[in-house]
């Protein structure tokens, strides 16, 4: 059974406290390092000419007069560096027969998609590098491009790569019944009395982070060193080193100040190989940073799937079983978890829902597009989207409200723990709670009365009403389950505090901040563990020399894992300074007791401080026996299992029937993330996940032509929402703390995100469906909207007309 707990009003000690950020002031009074703001004496400076053409065979490169134009130093070709470049890491080897194709950083022989490199210019300043990019002549012979996701999973397809025979690069399946977690899904199918089946899209996305990729090389010193803008900074040490033949010591990576990433940073980028390759030939520092438009058309995109659903059930709701058929895009090539990102879903399908029965089933096929990667939630969403669209069509067909068909299926609060049909424990929620106070907040009944008098009066506004109630599983981290699921390495994460003399502290964590708020939190952490001021803790983070372990910033992971790393370290420096602490007071250790930072002797007013203990260390006069004088700790947590957030996100919209605009009226959400650290911080990764969402189902779409040039190659093309298409949010919490870790925490910067989507599309079809919408495929613009509505009309005149 799982208790929920109210948010306090007033915190006790530090975790709790609405902290204003530490990091925020450097970056608000531009004192900020982006990896581009670093010059180093005799940098050059790299610039990338891009393949125009989605797929063809170089026939030949002239590249003679841009050697010859001023300031240039160099010009490489693919060929140039075939022997040295390798191929880009994929580090998921999601099936044993699945097809990895080589994939290296600058084009051979053959280009895969349009944007990849295929000849790089160094030059002495970044504007005659771009300038002698025009002067490099390259002739392309056409090669059949590959683009329908579902015809290139078909027999006898153009193929992206021939000599595979096939553009399927792998076929995951997961089955209740074999797995022994449920029964069979088709028989679920037989004997159901309502069988629901839908095909839905989710379209292609681009993550475009504030600041776009760059990276500084220096090959001088004694290391190598790169300063990246990157999610990974000790990720991508290790796969450049293993990738390249660098001994891993001689390689050093920093990730300053990072202006965003939402998984398009969780990546090795060709870029960052081919600045690595060519400071090492010519000696010399080198830097590249791309433009807006490379960055949307060569930096990885998200999502991109076709989900085939079957929903079946009982007359009365009850849900009997759920099938899922996925084709998902890889675009043309594997980056690290590029085939990976889809099956992260498969464990989300059946959502906070009692399914007896689950068949899930993915097939990934390459295309002549962008590489596919993880884009925030990375498939959390697409299967949240996904299982609660269905829910909203089988309400739809048995004419029941949406919110009560939810809860006739939901997981109720008693039954946690709880094993799920896909295999999961989900270990604490209270659906119940986050739903009732959702629907205050909204004003659920309210609005239901108002959208009846709408469509009895017939008015030209509508209104919808959407619904999404979520779960996810987050923290993503525990290591045996990585390596089920082929991955390459575990998902611990690592933590150090050293105490310093004066009794001020350094907390160095292999969690890799870019914008989440890191320093902040674990300073409370560490304040109210250690009982210091929280003024008197330094973060350190994102350099793999400063911090030399760690798995990174991904998945929801920083604080459920690298936060109680951070946790687990701190009680590592209280068991070192105990036996210290007893010789300085000339008690038994047993007799010791440590609160709010100090230590006392039972029973006494004895005490002294942890800061005095640090002191009494370092001068190192008066020790116990055997005691080394030392108070830094480390340590690596591996958590058992995931943490799982939960929500109920309710969304009202007002629709234009004759323009087809949406306009979102209200939005309410009320999530359960756990214990919270600083309510502060989870209201900003609320409302930007929230916006992420919203412009999914509203704005955003990565569309190409038929010869497979993005058409959405700048903001002018691809909408991105800006503070004024969003509305104001009402946000709320429930607390059931996770019983994973000490801390009680479960995650939320993918939750509003994940959340957001299926609610907003089920409020425009909610607004519609009296007026024969059944679907409008994402995003909902006003052209498609309006088209819906009109088809709908004129299928409806049809049907009168006979």
């Amino acid at each position: 059974m799982t208790a929920t707990v109210e948010p306090s009003a007033a915190a006790e000690h530090e975790i709790g406290k609405a902290r204003v950020r530490k990091e925020d002031d450097h970056l608000i009074t531009g004192r900020t390092r982006w990896t581009d703001n670093i010059v180093l004496p005799g940098m050059l400076h790299i610039a990338i000419l891009r393949s125009p053409m989605a797929h063809a065979r170089i026939a030949s490169i002239d590249a003679e007069a841009a050697k010859q134009m001023p300031g240039v130093v160099a010009v490489y070709t693919g060929a140039d560096l075939a022997e040295e470049q390798a191929s880009l890491p994929n580090a998921m080897q999601i099936t044993p027969d699945m097809k990895v194709p080589p994939a290296p950083s600058l084009a051979v022989d053959t280009v895969r998609f349009a944007g990849e490199a295929v000849a790089i210019v160094v030059a002495r300043d970044p504007y005659a590098a771009h300038d002698a990019l025009e002067s490099i002549d390259i002739d392309y012979d056409d090669l059949p491009v590959v683009l329908d996701l579902a015809a290139a999973a078909q027999d006898g397809a153009d193929l992206v790569y021939p000599d595979m025979g096939t553009n399927v690069q792998a076929v995951w399946v997961f089955d209740s019944a074999e797995a022994g977690t449920g029964s069979s899904v088709e028989d679920a199918i037989r004997d159901s009395e309502v069988v629901v089946e839908r095909t839905l899209r989710q379209q292609r996305l681009i993550p475009a982070f504030m600041e776009p990729r760059s990276a500084v090389v220096d090959p001088t010193g004694p290391q190598i060193t790169m300063w990246s803008a990157t999610q990974v900074p000790h990720i991508l040490r290790l796969m450049l080193a293993m990738t390249l033949g660098i001994p891993e010591h001689k390689l050093r990576v920093i990730a300053p100040d990072v202006g965003g990433g939402f998984g398009g940073k969780l990546q090795v980028c060709p870029e960052e190989v081919l600045a690595l390759l060519i400071a090492r030939r010519l000696g010399k520092p080198v830097k590249y940073t791309e433009s807006r438009s490379e960055s949307m058309q060569a930096a990885h995109h998200g999502r991109d799937q076709i989900q085939k659903l079957t929903l079946s059930a009982k007359r009365d709701g009850t849900v009997t079983g759920m099938k899922v058929e996925l084709l998902a895009d890889m675009g043309a090539t594997l980056r690290v978890f590029t085939a990976a990102v889809p099956i992260l879903g498969a464990f989300m399908y059946n959502s906070i829902y009692k399914f007896p029965a689950y068949h899930f089933s993915c097939t990934n096929v390459f295309t002549n597009k962008v590489p596919t990667d993880a884009y925030r939630g990375a498939g959390r969403p697409e299967a949240t989207f996904a299982i609660e669209r269905m829910m909203d069509e089988l309400a739809t067909e048995l004419d029941m409200d949406p919110l009560a068909l939810r809860e006739k299926n939901w997981i109720r609060h008693e039954e946690f723990p709880f094993d799920t049909v896909a295999g999961l424990t989900y270990d604490t929620g209270n659906y119940e709670a986050a739903t009732e106070k959702a629907k205050e907040l909204f004003d659920y009944e309210g609005l239901r009365r108002e959208q009846a008098q709408r469509r009895e009066r017939g008015d030209t506004v509508q209104l919808g009403i959407g619904v999404s109630t979520f779960t996810e599983m987050c923290g993503l981290a525990p290591s045996r389950i990585m390596g089920q699921l082929g991955g390459g390495a575990g998902g611990w994460e690592h933590a150090a505090i050293r105490m310093l003399p004066t009794g001020k502290v350094e907390v160095v964590t292999g969690s890799s901040a870019h914008g989440q708020g890191h320093e902040t939190a674990w300073s409370q952490i560490v304040a109210d563990r250690l009982g210091v001021p929280f003024e008197d803790v330094e973060v350190l983070h994102g350099d793999t020399q400063t911090s030399p372990r760690g798995l990174d910033t991904y998945g929801s992971r920083s604080l459920a894992v690298g936060g109680m790393a951070v946790v687990k370290a701190a009680e590592k420096v209280v068991d070192k300074a105990r036996p210290i602490a007893a010789h300085l007071m000339e008690a038994a250790e047993d007799d010791l007791e440590f609160t709010d930072g100090k230590f006392t002797v039972k029973g006494t007013e004895k005490a002294v401080g942890i800061t005095d203990v640090a002191l009494a260390v370092f001068a190192a006069h008066d020790m116990p026996e055997g005691v080394e004088p030392n108070l830094d700790s480390e340590a690596t947590f591996d958590p058992e299992n995931f943490s799982f957030p939960h929500g109920t996100h309710l969304c009202a919209v007002e629709v234009d029937t004759e323009t087809g605009f949406v306009k979102i009226r209200k939005y309410v959400c009320v999530d359960d993330i756990g214990s919270v650290v600083n309510p502060l911080i989870v209201e900003g990764q609320v409302h930007g996940g929230l916006a992420q969402g919203i412009a999914q189902a509203l704005y955003e779409d990565a569309i190409y032509d038929e010869s497979g040039t993005l058409l959405s190659g700048s903001f002018a093309e691809y909408l991105v929402p800006g503070t004024p298409d969003l509305p104001h949010f009402i946000t709320d919490r429930t607390e059931t703390p996770a019983t994973g870790n000490v801390l009680g925490v479960k995650g939320v910067g993918e939750a509003g995100t994940i959340a957001s989507t299926p609610a907003v599309v089920n409020s425009v079809l909610d607004a519609l469906r009296h007026l024969g919408v059944t679907e409008v495929e994402m995003p909902c613009s006003p052209m498609r909207v309006w088209k819906a509505i009109e088809a709908a009309r004129s299928s409806s005149t049809q049907g009168g007309a006979k």
